[in-house]
């Protein structure tokens, strides 16, 4: 049975995962890092999509980007994942897949939730107990967010450009809760629209598609169901 295609609108933010295969690390050194934000910026120039969070972890990476058009976050992960893992087995000697399987993403509605998710993406290193201060951590967008550096990866989306570097980092003190963080990966790995009911109800009326997610546990079934 065919794959359905993601969630994909013009202009609507998307949160994207892509893990390294059966949970092993895409980043063995910082050079390979440095070689994947490097391939990030021209694959970003190349498409046109922009992007306004990110996090480089062992094994995985988060990226919050808007593609200009329908089908550029696919071209974006398609340009970079395949470069980087051309220059990663070449320069470690090995060959084969990196990934596990396809990128994930869902659709992100403005204000708190796009906030949240960049939030959430800034957070990892602090979560994965790599660092105390999420802007210290070099491989994220954390410190660019806060006004701490410059970083050319980053177009500020218009709720972050009005929120402001002081202010976020003043949300970065505030811990997204327990409930905030399963909905964000749930909404992320069933690839649906994260955000209020009439941004899922535009979703689905303009992409003819469910957006809202499905309970992540099937209810248990009676003893007197039929087998």
């Amino acid at each position: 049975m065919a794959r359905q295609p993601r969630l994909d609108l013009p202009g609507i933010p998307q949160h994207i995962v892509q893990r390294g295969n059966n949970r092993l690390p895409c980043f063995l050194d910082d050079t390979d890092r440095a070689c994947y934000r490097q391939l990030l910026r021209e694959a970003l120039l190349a498409t046109g999509c922009k992007l306004h969070a990110y996090v480089l972890m062992d094994n995985h990476v988060h990226l919050l980007a808007t593609p200009p058009e329908v089908g550029g976050t696919g071209r974006l992960m398609q340009q970079l994942g395949r470069r980087y893992v051309g220059q990663f087995n070449a320069r470690h000697t090995r060959t084969g897949t990196l990934w596990e399987g396809r990128y994930k993403a869902c659709l992100v509605d403005s204000e708190e939730y796009l906030l949240r998710c960049s939030r959430y993406i800034d957070l990892n290193p602090v979560r994965a107990r790599m660092t105390d201060d999420p802007a210290a951590f070099p491989w994220s967008s954390c410190a660019g967010l806060c006004g701490l550096r410059d970083d050319l990866l980053l177009s500020l989306h218009p709720v972050q450009h009005a929120l402001g570097a002081d202010h976020y980092r003043a949300l970065l003190s505030e811990a997204i809760s327990d409930e905030d963080l399963a909905v964000i990966r749930l909404y992320l790995q069933q690839q649906r629209a994260y955000g209020r009911d009439d941004f899922r109800a535009m979703v689905e009326a303009k992409t003819q598609r469910f957006a809202s997610v499905r309970p992540a546990h099937r209810p248990a079934r009676s003893k007197n169901a039929n087998r």
